[in-house]
């Protein structure tokens, strides 16, 4: 269990706090992450930045360091990080030869690594981009994988290049043939538990192993009898011969084929019996005629306090050989370490904070509209701290369990961020603040979702209607929705937030245009939304982080589409509740009704 932390919402923020006062002397932070301190009389080189969620360490500020990354993007716990953090982390590393992005395949890390990216390019930064795909058990296509301690690695080899001074296009090929060049198995013992939780994510059931785990919490993809010592290493390297990216008549030469090899524990699996299996494993290698390479067996790529371990095996050549050779040193592993004294003192100076953003002016009615979403920011705040925990038990029957966390983070900077915000603020400006702290705060898939679709909610409403009329209420939730396909890249039937949200605007629609007031359309539109939420318990996912894990979702709803019908759901009684309250924002005169209004009603 996780056990030390102080407020469960903070930890991730809490620990980084205290591991960059321990390493001041060899990297600084920087908004999002960290990065590495530049070293004394050493030419620009190429800056690799990798990043991911928080509960995996050394993975990935641990890794930090000459010959190594040269920052790391440290997001929620499980959660990928915000392409602000992204953004600010590859600004700070950037050392005027570009930038190369790298991370494990998950739908939110592509996400927001790609709209950094898109935004770095933009800036000036040539910016490349990287992605871990090692997992053999999660797919079969290879480019469908996920990365898991085979990150370690692939981060390694483009570490090493860099620091010999490559070039960007360079380090970019290094990093995509390592990645080629590499499979990684795992299996877990036990579960992880988030801070704050009172059980784990997952449990195997007793006498049992997950076979194929992740990283973030996720079981295996089936269970198997627990093997002793000998009987699981044969599984793992069995298993990853047979996943050899080398041709046939190279695996069949007589002459010995080259291998790095990592044996990674997860966080709970003691060193000691980490030792034991390499000792298992290592004669198994030999006798199929494998070399193994400076082995490393230790903790790399952790999943909080999860019991298990994972083999990793990189093909090597004569280039990547040269590379996971190459010296190294950061906080969390070194191989011919690098004098520290070399490393240049950090700045002392703090970040400058933002300017805040002039608040444009605003009708009236989008005055107006504007105080009624800040009541929906506020109600949706307050459902979601109820509802965390029971978010988190439904996403992490097949996924990582941090939806519910994820959720309350978002929807906790929206409600800070118009609260920030005076009352001249028209609904336009007011969501789409709203929806930047959403993203930047929550991370991961939701996270950019929901910000995304708060953002165009807020855009197509503007901030300079003469009225807000119950069909631009509907345009808007239909921009919402839009906004959410086109970067989801879902449909209806994947198994996601869509399957609930898509109903309600197709109802939402059908009311208002027969005429009905908004809050009684909005809330029959809402009770389809619950309906075909539940009804995605039947559904198999085939997007996202929770499709390899497929069957396991069968007869549980999905958690996006869950959280949807809930907010959708308060969000009406938001709306007919704002009814019969007197109109503040209008003449005193003037009161709201139950007529067809806008969305101050």
């Amino acid at each position: 269990m996780t056990t030390i932390c102080d407020d469960p919402e903070d930890f991730a923020e809490d620990q980084l706090r205290g591991w960059l006062a321990l390493y001041a002397d060899r990297v600084r932070g920087v908004t999002g992450g960290v990065v590495t301190l530049p070293t004394a009389g050493a030419s620009p080189q190429v800056a690799v930045v990798v990043g991911g969620g928080s509960g995996h360490y050394p993975a990935f500020s641990g890794l930090v360091g000459p010959g190594l990354a040269t920052g790391a993007v440290v997001g929620n716990v499980f959660t990928s990080p915000s392409a602000a953090q992204v953004y600010s982390v590859a600004r700070a590393a950037d050392q005027g030869r570009g930038v190369v992005l790298s991370f494990g395949n998950y739908a939110g890390d592509t996400m927001n690594f790609g709209l950094a990216a898109e935004r770095l390019r933009a800036a000036g930064i040539d910016t490349r981009i990287v992605v871990v795909t090692d997992d053999v058990a999660s797919a079969d296509e290879a480019d469908r994988r996920r990365g898991i301690a085979g990150d370690f690695a692939v981060f390694k080899a483009m570490g090493a290049a860099a620091a010999a001074g490559a070039s960007l296009d360079e380090v970019e090929r290094i990093g995509r043939h390592a990645n080629g060049r590499t499979r990684t198995i795992g299996v877990a013992f036990s579960g992880c538990t988030l801070p704050g939780s009172a059980g784990p994510l997952f449990t195997v059931p007793a006498g049992h192993l997950g076979l194929g785990l992740g990283i973030h919490g996720e079981p295996g993809i089936r269970d198997v009898p627990l093997l002793p010592a000998r009987a699981l290493a044969e599984l793992l390297v069995e298993r990853l011969l047979v996943e050899s990216p080398l041709d046939a008549a190279v695996r069949d030469s007589t002459a010995p084929r080259r291998v790095a090899a990592v044996l990674n524990g997860l966080g709970d699996t003691k060193y000691e019996e980490l030792f034991l299996l390499w000792g298992r494993i290592a004669p198994l290698l030999t006798a199929a005629g494998v070399e193994v390479v400076e082995p490393e067996v230790g903790e790399l790529v952790t999943s909080l306090d999860m019991g298990g371990c994972s083999l990793t095996l990189q093909w090597l050549d004569d280039e990547l050989e040269r590379l996971w050779r190459a010296d190294a040193h950061t906080p969390a592993y070194r191989k011919s370490a690098a004098p520290v004294a070399a490393l240049v003192p950090a700045d002392v100076a703090t970040e400058a904070a933002t300017t805040a953003s002039v608040v444009p002016d605003a009708t009236p009615a989008s005055r107006r509209a504007g105080e009624a979403a800040r009541a929906v920011v506020r109600a949706m705040d307050g459902l979601l701290r109820e509802q965390e925990h029971e978010l988190g038990r439904i996403d992490a029957v097949a996924g990582d369990g941090d939806h519910g966390r994820g959720m309350v983070k978002g929807a906790g900077a929206a409600r800070r961020a118009v609260e920030g915000i005076d009352g001249s603020a028209g609904v336009g400006f007011l969501l789409g603040r709203a929806g930047e702290a959403w993203a930047a705060e929550a991370g991961g898939t939701s996270g950019v979702l929901w910000g995304a679709a708060l953002e165009a909610f807020g855009a197509s409403i503007g901030d300079d209607a003469d009225e807000v009329t119950p069909p631009m209420v509907v345009d808007a939730a239909a921009a919402f929705a839009e906004a959410i396909v086109q970067l989801g890249r879902a449909q209806r039937g994947d198994k996601t937030l869509l399957d609930a949200l898509l109903p309600f605007v197709d109802v939402l629609d059908e009311a208002v245009a027969a005429g009905r007031p908004l809050p009684d359309a909005w809330a029959a539109a809402a009770e389809v939304a619950v309906r075909q939420a539940v009804a995605t318990a039947a559904l198999t996912p085939r997007v996202g982080r929770a499709r390899p894990l497929a069957e396991k979702s069968l007869g549980t709803p999905d958690a996006g589409a869950v959280s949807m019908g809930m907010v959708l759901t308060r969000i009406g009684e938001v709306l007919t509740s704002r009814v019969e309250q007197p109109d503040t924002t209008a003449s005193t005169t003037t009161t709201t009704t139950t007529t067809n209004r806008g969305v101050h009603a």
